[in-house]
């Protein structure tokens, strides 16, 4: 199994600090052990050299035994291997063993190894089967036949050994210290660039879409010396040029909202007016020619339309402005009822069902802000669909909300309008044929009721499935 890489800067410097660590142990663990190996094989091979091959010339087996084969000369140190070779092969060999020279038998892969020797009084290392390891020398005997002397690798391999187990011990030891004490110490020293980390993250969940937005103070303590106090600094002083642009939004913001609101209360009473006139000069009752009684009827119907328009304006302009709704229980299965009864009286030629849970579901909110909420989702459902159009009115409650669905199976919304279908003034007239004029805001004020109550209001939508979700705290 393959361990992932850490991917904090915290982990990523403290893993960086224990591997190189590491490798600086693992460097004096290679280079001490071969060391202290290479001390000890030269102190072996000046063993081999002061020895000057005399156990082996002892075993020379002459009619006449001279001062080298002499028994008390042979005092060599325990487990010492001797051998004599003559014409490339081994005729004597033995080894010490309780102060005694033990003859040695050997196999045809020894005498290979013994014969490769080369005679150079220098020492070299092979492998005796019975013996292991031996490091040995070959020098020029009297009788024109090389003495071989050796002496065993085990104490230095045990030594070597001894000392790789200890620093695997000391090394191991220091480096979980170094990488709990490392942890600690870059969790400090990055203490201040968690702080700055905090203080984006706070900005990033802020709603900085719309709205007056409360931005949080300087970061404090930013070392310009520091490569964090930099980023600090940097944040400090973009964070004061987003504040700047949020609060010439906010003003811009007002201003319009301002506008739209003055706007559409000083249209109202001229739009009335010409109404009104309107409406009278339709009711007089003497000769009018059928050409100006077409206009007077366009402009009664033109005047009525604008002042829709001028509502929904207004309307919105007071939800934007956050001025407060009523709240007051109100009985949405009924406000259902209401709104579908309308919707079927207008658009007869529409399949109309609903789908409601037995008792009556109530919520907290405007109950004439919320019929108009769904009357323009079934308004919309009429306009924007075809007849014959099977249109759903579902309510389902929760434990914590409230959602009301209205789904048609008409030809849906384009897939790159869905997420603006709440905006304002925007159409789907390529999308779904409409038989009657429309302002382009229902489902702008069916948003902007919805968020007013703390709720949401969403849509899916694709061909032969469309669906509005409004959703409300129950």
């Amino acid at each position: 199994m393959r361990h992932p890489a850490p991917r904090t800067l915290r982990g990523q410097l403290t893993a960086g600090l224990v591997t190189l660590l590491a490798l600086a142990c693992l460097a004096v663990g290679i280079t001490t052990a071969l060391a202290l190996r290479g001390f000890l094989m030269g102190r072996l091979d000046e063993q081999l050299t002061a020895s000057g091959g005399r156990f082996a010339a002892s075993l020379e087996h002459e009619a006449k035994p001279d001062v080298d084969n002499r028994p008390d000369t042979r005092g060599q140190a325990e487990s010492t291997f001797g051998a004599r070779l003559l014409n490339g092969t081994a005729t004597q060999a033995a080894v010490v063993d309780d102060a005694t020279d033990r003859p040695l038998t050997l196999t045809p892969g020894d005498r290979r190894a013994l014969a490769g020797i080369p005679v150079d009084s220098n020492g070299h290392s092979i492998r005796l089967s019975g013996l292991g390891a031996y490091r040995v020398t070959a020098v020029q005997g009297d009788d024109r036949d090389i003495l071989i002397t050796g002496l065993p690798l085990h104490p230095v391999e045990e030594t070597v050994h001894r000392l790789e187990a200890v620093e695997a011990v000391l090394f191991t030891v220091a480096l979980v210290a170094t990488g709990i004490a490392g942890a600690l110490w870059v969790r400090i020293s990055l203490r201040p660039l968690q702080n700055v980390t905090a203080r984006a993250a706070e900005v990033a969940g802020l709603p900085l879409a719309s709205g007056e937005v409360a931005m949080p103070g300087p970061l404090p303590d930013t070392d310009p010396r520091t490569e964090v106090g930099q980023v600090g600094t940097a944040l400090n002083h973009m964070l004061g040029h987003v504040e700047d642009a949020l609060t010439r939004r906010q003003a811009s913001e007002e201003r319009l909202r301002h506008f739209a609101a003055d706007a559409s209360h000083e249209l109202r009473t001229p739009v009335a007016n010409i109404r009104g006139h309107a409406e009278l000069a339709l009711r007089h009752q003497g000769p009018v020619p059928a050409e100006v009684r077409h206009a007077l009827k366009r402009i009664d119907a033109e005047s009525r339309r604008m002042t829709h328009l001028v509502d929904d304006l207004l309307l919105l302009a007071r939800l934007d402005a956050g001025r407060p709704l009523e709240q007051e229980p109100v009985d949405l299965t009924l406000l259902i009822l209401n709104a579908t009864d309308d919707a079927r009286a207008a658009g007869p030629g529409h399949h109309w069902f609903l789908d409601l849970p037995e008792e009556p579901v109530t919520v907290t909110g405007d109950a004439h802000r919320l019929q108009q909420a769904i009357g323009n989702l079934l308004a919309n459902a009429r306009t924007h669909t075809p007849p014959a159009t099977d249109v759903t009115i579902a309510l389902t409650t929760g434990e914590t909300e409230v959602r009301v669905d209205v789904s048609d199976d008409g030809p849906g919304i384009p897939e790159e309008l869905q997420p603006e279908v709440f905006g304002r003034f925007v159409r789907a007239d390529r999308a779904r044929s409409r038989s009657t004029g429309s302002t382009g805001l229902g489902l702008a004020i069916v948003h902007a009721v919805i968020t007013a109550h703390g709720g949401t209001a969403t849509v899916t939508s694709s061909p032969g499935q469309t669906t509005f979700r409004l959703t409300l705290p129950a």
